[in-house]
């Protein structure tokens, strides 16, 4: 409750700072401000899939179950994120690059990333059995995960159309700070929600397959 009550807040707090007190861009003028939901939307498509890798890494060598759990659980989240990051980016690409798709590098990149969340979402659905299932899952994340770094340096290993990076350079910032705060207010947000929707995923997957033991049927009992 107090998750999900936090994440509303901090979303209302993020928006308007983002979208109204921050400046408009001396280039771009308003159109820019997309970045504070595609930003945080594309740093958390990555940092979830590595999330999901090592947890599979957990499940495989230790076979924690919430370590299974947190890897099956926690690849719809990211699926969204990646969506809602090459939505973004296709519709800031329009006004800014002239289409809304080129095979960029870090688009193309991104694009793999979304069939590799399908790919864990689908095979856990596949598979009857829910460990076997988190198992199969664990290893595509394994292997999927060499796709994270080749998203992130795509920029500076190829000719790109995409901008470099502008706050996870080695170099100070080249976003002004008027606008580089309410884009990392925005990205502690966007992770603060997805812990709490994993915690609210995760919760109830253990209640469906432990439904069976005494103390669940505890809990229910009590309502």
């Amino acid at each position: 409750m107090f998750l999900n009550t936090a994440t509303i807040i901090l979303f209302i707090i993020g928006l308007y700072w983002s979208l109204v007190i921050a400046p408009a861009d001396y280039q771009q003028g308003d159109v820019y401000r997309i970045i504070f939901i595609h930003v945080p939307a594309a740093w958390l498509s990555m940092a979830v899939y590595v999330i999901m890798a090592v947890a599979g890494t957990v499940t495989l060598i230790w076979r924690a179950k919430i370590a299974e759990i947190i890897c099956v659980q926690a690849a719809p989240v990211g699926l969204s994120f990646t969506v809602i990051a090459l939505v973004t980016g296709m519709l800031w690409g329009k006004p800014t690059w002239g289409t809304y798709w080129v095979w960029d590098a870090r688009l193309t990149s991104e694009l793999i990333l979304l069939f590799l969340y399908i790919g864990v979402v689908g095979l856990y659905k596949s598979i009857s059995d829910a460990r076997s299932a988190a198992r199969a899952c664990s290893i595509l994340s394994i292997v999927g995960v060499v796709n994270i770094p080749i998203i992130h340096f795509s920029v500076n290993w190829w000719n790109t159309l995409h901008q470099g990076a502008t706050v996870t350079k080695l170099s100070a910032p080249s976003a002004h700070s008027s606008m580089l705060y309410p884009l990392l207010f925005m990205g502690c947000t966007f992770f603060i929600y997805f812990v709490t929707i994993l915690f609210i995923r995760s919760r109830s997957d253990i209640l469906k397959r432990e439904r069976g033991k005494q103390w669940v049927q505890e809990i229910f009992n009590e309502f």
